[in-house]
């Protein structure tokens, strides 16, 4: 198998596994989402540590922390990832999958705005054309519910805001989440062990559920070294369009197998939304041709 096909098996993987979250955290219940977000930082981390033991990562790693601005900014980029993690598992628990799903569509055109907004970047014409039909969508859905999709909202703002500030770091996504979890350890075990001194923890309390609970970590971390190994295989543009699978197999699990209303005003303003990001990823390829030919 050749290095193009190898990564296209990495980020398909990658992108599938995140698609198939809604399907996993129910499973953790009766656990609330703070329990679940709290077991998913802990495993995590222990998962993240292993790894990067086994690959001699591990001390240039943690030297990281000899760093007080990059360590401050992993410190931001540890509480937007908790409440981007926390919102997640609320909506897939609550009957809020597709609005979940919305949050991830929406994303590409919140890392826009950021750029443009907090970094000066200037919009190219299609990427103006699908903000616009976008934000119709959003002002669809918005009377749809009768309130703005918050969760979406929420979870494509804390997303594009990790992604930024992970970006200007420079770190590598497994040592960020290394460290993030890190950080996070010692307010997320304290409540850990609090629910369980008052017996109201769910670990230990079967063992069906408490290997779910342990297994949060691997589950967050498996997709994210796929991911790792499609981005340093494939051109940036296929990644870009790759990234649409998750939020649509998220969307095909609300609507299909939660069966979650669906009324015609909702599937309208998904429609605008998919037709912006058909925008956007027609502006995507014309971009990544256009830097590959100047490249030759």
């Amino acid at each position: 198998m050749n290095k193009e096909r190898l990564g296209l098996v990495y980020g398909v993987s990658a992108y599938v596994l995140w698609g198939m979250f809604p399907l996993y955290w129910p499973l953790l219940e009766p656990a609330n989402p703070l329990e679940i977000v709290s077991h998913r930082a802990v495993w995590t981390m222990v998962f993240c540590l292993i790894v990067l033991y086994a690959t001699k990562a591990l001390k240039s790693t943690l030297a990281t922390f000899k760093r007080p601005k990059v360590a401050a900014k992993l410190f931001t980029t540890t509480i937007l990832i908790s409440i981007n993690w926390l919102v997640y598992i609320w909506a897939t628990n609550n009957g809020h999958v597709v609005e979940a799903s919305l949050g991830y569509y929406i994303n590409p055109l919140i890392v826009i705005a950021f750029g443009v907004v907090l970094l000066k970047e200037k919009m190219r014409p299609l990427q103006w054309t699908a903000v616009s039909i976008a934000t119709i969508g959003v002002l669809v859905l918005t009377i749809d519910y009768g309130r703005l999709p918050w969760v979406a909202l929420g979870l494509a703002l804390s997303w594009g805001g990790y992604g930024l500030m992970k970006k200007q770091l420079g770190l590598g996504a497994l040592e960020g989440l290394a460290i993030e979890t890190l950080i996070a350890f010692i307010p997320y075990c304290a409540y850990l062990i609090f629910i369980g001194s008052k017996g109201d923890g769910q670990f230990g309390h079967g063992a069906g559920l408490t290997i779910l609970l342990i297994s949060a970590g691997a589950v967050t971390a498996i997709p994210l070294l796929l991911f790792n190994g499609s981005t340093t295989r494939l051109p940036f543009t296929t990644i870009g369009l790759l990234q649409y699978i998750t939020p649509t197999i998220q969307f095909s699990i609300g609507v299909w197998i939660r069966h979650e209303a669906m009324p015609t005003a909702r599937w309208v303003g998904f429609i605008f939304i998919w037709l912006a990001l058909t925008t956007l990823a027609i502006d995507l390829l014309r971009s990544g041709r256009a830097v590959n030919n100047s490249i030759a």
